[in-house]
């Protein structure tokens, strides 16, 4: 024994910190009809074809060379064939890994794979159903400089075309089963695309809870205790199955890999156990995790570039519609620190937000009331006589009339608007009289909400009471001609250089003449 420790201690001196990546690649297919591909991928539809499928091989091999990670776990890889060339690519290029696995789950469209320039010593494939499109969880382990590592590669459902929760749910119940017959202390990990944000337990759109409010990764996976995010302390002492998501690690605006109908998302995940934390084998790297963002992967318009299909038709253009995330980890013991983004929600004012250039922690408001709702957009005021505040993006899940309890995430102020961007609900209060709420074009403030006023609009103007207001209207299409008599039923007082009334739908405003 002695002699194996004498052995090994070389290895553990001159170890250097490795790093492990998670990332979509969004569809890597080759030119082989197999039966199972998706229509846009079968060779001679829609412009796919061999010099297609080898472009796209070069464009996901130079993104996984530029991330340079030791290790990194990969979802919708066609099957062994295409994982085989892509792998042979890297190669060419210069950036080989000599170990990989994938999995082989008969009729699937696209598995789950695993690059590593460790040795694997085991691999398997876990069953969450005998159905097709169902995916398998990869579980690999590699040496680590003789320290067993073991990774869950996933590629959960998504939450588009009915996907409810309870599929998500399936996953994370087959996934727990596992991980609770590990060795007590065993170093692993869970990675990859599990379709869920880190706060779906708050943030998961009701038309996808079958689950009455149970969340695979919060709450099978144990990442939440209550309605709060466990944080390293709390999992470092923690019990066996209870994880801590690497997003915590990121101030609240960089928490995102992927858009979702234009939403920011973290569907994209590293979960690390009490292990991780612990001061031996291997260690988490504390603020060592990151999303990869070179310049290449976005458009000029600061769009992810994803794969192009333009028209229905590849256009060879493009990458992944996901960015890799990434985190360091080491033999040497992990390092604690406090993180500001990670302090408890404090309980403030929508007055509190006017003071304020950014959120250094969440800010709770109580009783606040929707005093409009227009698509994307809202206004709330916690108080008669209070200050209001517009919502930016930020409406899902409120309603119109309703009084919430809510957490604000972040705020933003544009062109001098004080804007909400992420909130979270926390509490529906019910319907309230908003009668008391409104405000009145006699004593104009940013951000009211005001009702029932009958004028004249001419040249971007309203014109009522002997004032002349400027307006605008959200759909401009909308506008009306000049000179016409309009009765607005409802508007927001907002501001762009100046107070303006804002008209959002047609169903605000009447032409009377």
């Amino acid at each position: 024994m002695r002699t194996v420790l004498i052995l090994l201690i070389p290895f553990l001196l001159f170890a250097k910190p490795f790093k492990v990546a998670s990332y979509n690649v969004e569809n890597l297919f080759d030119a082989v009809y197999d039966a199972t591909e998706y229509e846009e991928f079968i060779l001679g539809r829609h412009g796919w074809s061999s010099r297609m499928a080898e472009r796209k091989l070069a464009h996901t091999a130079e993104v996984i060379c530029d991330l340079d990670a030791d290790i990194i776990g990969l979802q919708e890889i066609e099957n062994a064939h295409a994982f085989g060339l892509l792998r042979r690519t890297l190669e060419r290029v210069g950036c080989a890994y000599r170990y990989g696995a994938i999995t082989h789950k008969r009729g699937a469209p696209i598995q789950v794979a695993l690059l590593s320039r460790f040795p694997i010593v085991r691999q398997q494939d876990i069953q969450v159903s005998y159905a097709p499109r169902v995916r398998n969880i990869l579980e690999v382990t590699v040496n680590v400089h003789g320290v067993p590592l073991t990774l869950f590669v996933n590629h959960w459902k998504s939450k588009g075309r009915k996907g409810y929760e309870s599929k998500r749910l399936a996953y994370a119940r087959v996934l727990q089963k596992r991980i609770e017959s590990l060795p007590q202390g065993r170093d692993y990990m869970i990675l990859g695309d599990l379709n869920t944000n880190y706060d779906a337990h708050l943030t998961l759109p009701e038309r996808l809870d079958d689950t009455n409010g149970k969340r695979g990764l919060q709450h099978l996976l144990h990442t939440v205790k209550g309605k709060t995010l466990l944080s390293e302390n709390e999992v470092r002492a923690g019990k066996q199955g209870m994880h801590y998501d690497l997003w915590l690690e990121l101030p609240f605006r960089e928490r995102w890999s992927h858009k979702f109908y234009g939403r920011k998302s973290t569907l994209d995940h590293i979960l690390l156990p009490a292990s991780m934390f612990d001061g031996r084998g291997i260690d988490y790297v504390n603020d060592s995790f990151g999303v990869f963002k070179p310049r290449y992967l976005f458009t000029k318009k600061g769009y992810i570039n994803r794969w192009d299909l333009k028209g229905g038709k590849h256009t060879g253009k493009g990458y992944s519609d996901h960015l890799p995330i990434f985190a360091l980890f080491d033999m040497k013991p992990y390092v604690p620190s406090d993180h500001n983004e990670n302090k408890a929600a404090q309980t403030g004012s929508i007055e509190t937000l006017y003071t304020k250039a950014h959120l250094e922690a969440p800010l709770k408001l109580e009783n606040v009331v929707v005093l409009l709702k227009r698509g994307r957009y809202g206004v709330i005021k916690q108080s008669p006589k209070g200050r209001g505040v517009f919502l930016y993006g930020a409406v899902q899940g409120l309603k119109e009339g309703n009084r919430y309890d809510v957490t604000v995430q972040d705020i933003h102020t544009y062109k001098g608007l004080k804007e909400i961007t992420a909130l979270v609900k926390t509490s529906d209060r019910g319907s309230t009289d908003l009668s008391a709420y409104y405000g009145t074009i006699e004593h104009m403030r940013q951000n009211e909400v005001v009702r029932d006023l009958t004028g004249v609009y001419q040249r971007g103007y309203f014109y009522t009471g002997g004032k002349k207001i400027p307006i605008y209207f959200r759909n401009r299409k909308l506008t009306p001609p000049n000179g016409v008599k309009l009765k607005i039923a409802i508007a927001h007082i907002g501001y762009y250089k100046r107070l303006q009334l804002v008209v959002y739908s047609k169903r605000d405003f009447t032409i009377l003449e």
